[in-house]
């Protein structure tokens, strides 16, 4: 069995053709580039989402805090 001739790739052609029909082939690859755009869409907002990156939170260690709440009971017995 030898490679494939001319007139093998000529005769699967045709037999192509005549299962599915001019019409259901252009209807096929019409559905491939609708899937095929579709996809890139979808990629494009995942790389829109991606590119915002949540706002970043600092710690301000020069401010102000609460005072500690004091304890006024030390030393006492509580009964």
């Amino acid at each position: 069995m030898g490679s494939l001739s001319i007139w093998h790739w000529i005769v699967v052609i045709a037999v192509v053709l005549l299962l599915f029909g001019r019409g259901k082939i252009s209807d096929l690859m019409g559905d491939v580039a609708q899937g095929i755009k579709s996809f890139k869409k979808g990629l494009q907002d995942d790389e829109k989402t991606a590119e915002k990156p949540d706002p970043v939170k600092s710690i301000d260690h020069n401010a102000p805090t609460a005072a500690a709440p004091t304890r006024t009971d030390v030393g006492s017995k509580a009964v």
